[in-house]
């Protein structure tokens, strides 16, 4: 089902063209009203009680495109090092391994998707980096590691749902 908080996740895919621009505050305003959307859509989606599996894939997967969008630009502009972008992304190398062992397992069909903490926090600290990246602060090399304990925490997360998934099923 198409809803209006699909629709605002949707947004962030323009949003995150804007990006190609080289003002600060196109860019800057890219990235609020990327917050912004990505925090109405899901107030909207659990107040007008519209949650579907399409926007618990939708939402993640339109904030990640803004992200490796906006990373890319940063770093053909060279802002920051290669490794600081892949350890901005390590949530999503380790959201890949837990999809692939889904599949393998055949818990696939069976997961029910949705957000979790981690992911969330995730999220945001990647658009504050990006914020502070825009406005030209250089962040210390070692602040990066953060996103690595990030994304261990969301694996860690994600099993925690399988399991308990799985003990609701069987129960």
């Amino acid at each position: 089902m198409f809803s209006l908080s699909n629709g605002l996740s949707l947004l962030r895919a323009p949003l995150a063209l804007m990006f190609l621009s080289q003002s600060i505050i196109v860019r800057l305003s890219a990235i609020i009203l990327a917050m912004f959307t990505d925090a109405l859509d899901g107030f909207l989606a659990r107040k007008q009680r519209t949650t579907t599996q399409l926007g618990a894939i939708l939402d993640p997967a339109m904030d990640k495109l803004f992200v490796f969008i906006a990373l890319s630009v940063l770093l053909y502009e060279h802002q920051f090092e290669v490794w600081q972008a892949l350890a901005m992304v390590t949530r999503d190398v380790f959201l890949c391994i837990f999809g692939i062992y889904l599949k393998l397992s055949g818990k696939w069909q069976a997961y029910q998707f949705r957000s979790i903490r981690w992911g969330k926090a995730t999220t945001a600290l990647q658009f504050l980096v990006l914020i502070l990246l825009t406005v030209k602060v250089v962040i210390p090399a070692a602040a990066y590691s953060i996103f690595f304990l990030f994304g261990f925490l969301a694996f860690v997360e994600l099993f925690q749902l399988v399991k308990k998934q799985s003990s609701k099923i069987q129960s």
